[in-house]
């Protein structure tokens, strides 16, 4: 179902109780079916990933080529989808997990070179994301607020066409330009010192750290030691690798923002200017700010890098991928049961959406919050 942008949606027919009861009938029913289907699926998950980037490896040094670009791309994008689930303990309960693919162990440490070797330190990525964006979606607190973030483009005095080659150059670098500093940057703020008055005791340089924790251990790895490996196929096979894996970055960047940035961004979601008033309103933000893509079978969903379930994912943050898969339909009926819009369509709708609103031609719905019919009563007799 998809909502008129012009209007704000009443609430006031929803019982935010029986929808949270409802929701939580479904976590119980799904947390029971948990098990060895969900670790094979994984596996598999990661082995398409690993296979992709051995072709991406396999054909980058003899010239540059988009088949090496594109494989070592999709190989990096799995490996942000794996961490994804993982580090929100999707697969912390599943019975039989291997303790690698726990949120304790998975990219912790060391092992960060082995799981998820990207431009964000693992553990800033958890925090800025798990944490804050999920406590906080739609919200001022919520450190991914795309409209927010991109206010100075939206109102810049600048051609159209010019705020689209902005926007396409933001997409092509993000986890660069954007995911890296951010998180790290979050990151620092909450394990700073802090005197009495919450002022830092000892400020921490932020470029350094950005440098050392994040643009030196990715550039490090991606641009000079896997050209590097090439070497003894002689300069030209070094060169071809370097500019796959260049070319391979632009990918995993595009592919990646066109999947992450909709997902709460267009002018039929919403903004809110205060914290909700309950548990059972917390989760109608969740589906009012958030939108699914077309969902199917492994190979739709894995190009969506499990994103196109987005509503399910903010309603159970820590389930694993076929979870989301088994929730949306019964995640609709209960919205539909309880007259709450459930917004889904391609992706590439919704990266138009994305687009109107980047650039200032659209705008998000806004509210302060959402109050139930009972709570209205409660309100009316105090």
């Amino acid at each position: 179902m998809k909502s008129d942008p012009r209007t704000i949606f009443d609430a006031s027919h929803v019982d935010f109780d029986a929808l949270l009861s409802d929701l939580k009938d479904l976590r119980r029913a799904l947390e029971a079916s948990l098990g060895e289907d969900d670790v094979r699926h994984l596996r598999k998950i990661e082995r398409m990933g690993r296979a992709a980037t051995a072709v991406g490896v396999a054909t980058a040094w003899a010239f540059p080529n988009p088949v090496s670009m594109a494989a070592l791309a999709l190989g990096r994008s799995t490996r942000w989808l794996l961490m994804h689930h993982i580090g929100h303990r999707g697969y912390d309960k599943v019975p039989g997990i291997p303790a690698r693919y726990t949120s304790k162990v998975f990219a912790r440490g060391t092992r960060r070179f082995v799981d998820w070797a990207d431009w964000m330190m693992p553990e800033a990525w958890i925090y800025e994301h798990n944490v804050l964006h999920h406590s906080n979606t739609g919200e001022e607190r919520d450190p991914d607020l795309v409209e927010r973030n991109t206010e100075w483009l939206r109102r810049a005095a600048l051609p159209t066409p010019l705020k689209y080659a902005i926007l396409a150059g933001l997409a092509g670098s993000w986890r660069f330009s954007y995911y890296a500093p951010g998180t790290l940057r979050e990151w620092l703020d909450r394990h700073e010192p802090k005197d009495a008055h919450g002022e830092p005791l000892r400020k921490r340089s932020h470029a350094k750290e950005l440098l050392l924790q994040c643009y030196l251990p990715y550039g490090g790895l991606h641009f000079v030691l896997f050209p590097a490996l090439f070497l003894p196929l002689g300069p030209f096979a070094a060169m071809s690798a370097l500019v796959n894996s260049l070319g391979a970055e632009v990918l995993t960047n595009a592919h990646t923002f066109c999947v992450v940035g909709p997902n709460h961004t267009g002018d039929d979601l919403y903004r809110f200017d205060a914290r909700p008033s309950s548990r059972g309103e917390a989760m109608l933000r969740q589906v009012l700010g958030s939108v699914n893509y077309a969902t199917g079978g492994d190979a739709v969903d894995y190009a969506h890098l499990w994103l196109n379930y987005q509503i399910e994912h903010h309603i159970f943050p820590d389930l694993p991928m076929l979870s989301y898969r088994a929730a949306a339909p019964r995640v609709r009926a209960i919205c539909e049961k309880h007259g709450i819009p459930y917004v889904q369509e391609s992706v590439w709708s919704r990266i138009k959406q994305l687009t109107d609103v980047v650039v200032g031609k659209t705008s998000m719905k806004r509210v302060r919050n959402f109050v139930g019919a009972h709570r209205r009563e409660a309100l009316a007799a105090e």
